[in-house]
Formats: structure tokens, sequence, C-alpha cells
């Protein structure tokens, strides 16, 4: 569980001193499926997808350093082709025994089911022409049915290519070849030194700061990494903020100010009268949410206001 670095956040708890520090935080599940590769190539476990399903995103780490243990040369696309097979032969057998099973119910099936059906059809067409779900311009049906059965080539992922740290800032040959799978699939590719971010994760901070400007690298690999999720997942942040309390709060882009009051508290949303926003360059210039308000910057919206990214807001509700 890692926090969200996030600038606005710092400075709302420079400005409030707070008793109470909340950033907001992400889940990273390491190994949540691991390939074991043998001298036959990589081995897909029984238990692979058991971790990946109950996963929002995927981040697949691919070996482009050399390995003087390994038999064979780095190759991170054939890697990465073998995991996006398996995803997709998980995804056809799942769908397949669904639409099978369908089938068998007849005169017995349930109202909706041909509407399931077709939206099934239509991604196990797209499965077999070798191409991952997530590139597909789902309907609302075939979305449902994604998130009912947890497919996995679904699920967004992030690539991360692992360099041999003289490669970090060079066109290698080994990274033109990711981007050339990546680029076309829209997949986002990260380059990172695993050994050096190791080094750096030791570091006080006051250190890592130079440290990473000696080395040509704007940000830590973890903070990079977060960003880059935060980003391909469509997540924002909003804040409250107050003498008892400073949090962050993580929701999806797009989220409306009763949902950020059902993020808050499901009580606080079912009895929800309006949203107190502002914007945070308001917040910080005026030195305070109070001085801020008092100089006409709160405004009060409604249920369907559409919260915005680094945005306070404030729930009123008829308990308090």
């Amino acid at each position: 569980m890692v926090a969200v670095p996030d600038a606005r956040y710092e400075t709302a708890v420079r400005i409030c001193q707070p008793k109470k520090r909340v950033p907001a935080t992400l889940e990273i599940v390491d190994g949540a499926a691991r390939v074991e590769v043998h001298e036959r190539g990589s081995r897909f476990g029984t238990d692979f997808f058991a971790g990946l399903r109950a996963m929002d995103a995927l981040v697949v780490v691919l070996r482009g350093f050399t390995n003087p243990m390994a038999s064979e040369p780095a190759d991170p696309l054939q890697e990465l082709r073998s995991v996006e097979d398996e995803l997709l032969l998980a995804d056809l057998t799942v769908l397949e025994g669904r639409l099978e099973r369908l089938h068998k119910q007849g005169a017995r099936r349930q109202p909706g089911s041909a509407v399931e059906e077709q939206a099934i059809v239509g991604m196990l067409q797209h499965l077999e022409s070798s191409l991952p779900l997530r590139g597909l311009d789902m309907t609302p049906e075939q979305a449902q049915v994604a998130r009912a059965f947890a497919l996995v080539s679904a699920k967004p992922a992030i690539l991360v290519l692992n360099v041999d740290e003289q490669d970090l800032h060079a066109e290698a040959e080994i990274r033109s070849s990711i981007l050339s799978y990546a680029n076309p699939n829209k997949l986002p590719v990260m380059v990172l030194c695993a050994r050096l971010e190791a080094e750096i994760a030791q570091m006080p901070p006051d250190e890592e700061g130079a440290y990473l400007a000696a080395l040509g690298v704007r940000e830590a690999a973890r903070d990079a990494l977060i960003r880059v999720a935060y980003t391909y997942m469509g997540l924002i942040s909003f804040l409250t903020v107050g003498a008892d309390e400073v949090r962050a709060w993580t929701i999806r882009n797009g989220t409306t100010a009763l949902g950020a009051a059902e993020k808050i508290h499901s009580d606080i949303a079912r009895t929800f009268i309006r949203a107190e926003v502002m914007e945070f360059a308001d917040f910080e210039a005026a030195g305070g949410w109070d001085e801020a308000r008092s100089a006409g910057k709160m405004r009060l919206e409604g249920k369907d206001y559409i919260v915005q990214d680094g945005q306070i807001v404030h729930i009123r509700n008829s308990r308090g």
C-alpha cells in the first residue's frame, strides 16, 4: 500500500497543520501472478489467474537486462506475447463455457440471456483474432460481462521494462521491440533499472532528489508507476481539509458530488444536501479554507456536479 505522491496534498497539510493526515493510496500486489521460466520456456501454473481476477489493472514486468545466469538472452517481447496469449486463452475458456451453459438452458433461459449471448459472441470474435479485450470498444452489455467474469485481458495493463543501468537513456533495440508492440496497442511503457531503484528507495528524501537529478532521472520509478496507473485507470483525487484532518480521496474521473460523498461515507451520501467546492489554487492563494471562503471562492454544487481533479470538496448533509 503506497501513498500517492501529490504536491497539492502536501501543500494542504502545510497550510492546515492538521491533527491527522491521510494521503491517497494505491495497493500494488507484488506477485499477484508470476511466470516461472524454465529451459523449455515459460510455465503458467494452475493458480496463475487466481490473483489477477481481483486486480483493477495489471503491471507486467519484463526482463530487459543481462542475466549471466540465464541460458537465453533477454527477449521481453516474447515474454509479453506469452503472457498476452495466456490472458486471451483464459478469457476464451470462460466465455466459451458461459456460452455453452446458455445454450444448454434452452427454453429455460432467463430474460436478457439473448442480449448476454450476443455480447459474448462479439467478445469471442475479438479474442479469436488474437486481440485482448482491453482494445475492444465494448458495448454496455459487454462491459457488464467483462466485470461479472473478471476477464483478465480486459484489464488495463502497464508494461515495465527492467533494463541495465547503461540502457536507461539509450535507445536500445530491446526497448524498441517493446514499443513496436505497445504503441499500436496503446499500452503505456515504463523503463527502469530495478537495481538502481532499490538503492534509491533506501535514501533519505533530501538525498534522493539530488541523486535522481545526477542520473538524469526526473522521478523515482515508484512515483512514475503510480502516476501512470492513475492516468491509465482514469483515477483522480479530491481533498477534504481542516484542522482535524487533511485527506486525499481517490475516485474515478467523472464521479459526481454524490459519488464523492459515497466515497467518504454511505450515510453522508444518503443525507446529501449540497457540496461545498473550492479550487485548490484559490485555497492555496488565500492560505486556507476559511480565508478563501471569505473571499467568495467557495461555491455550492448539487449531487450531479462532476468533481474535478485536485478540488477541495466538503459535503453538507442533513446530519451536520
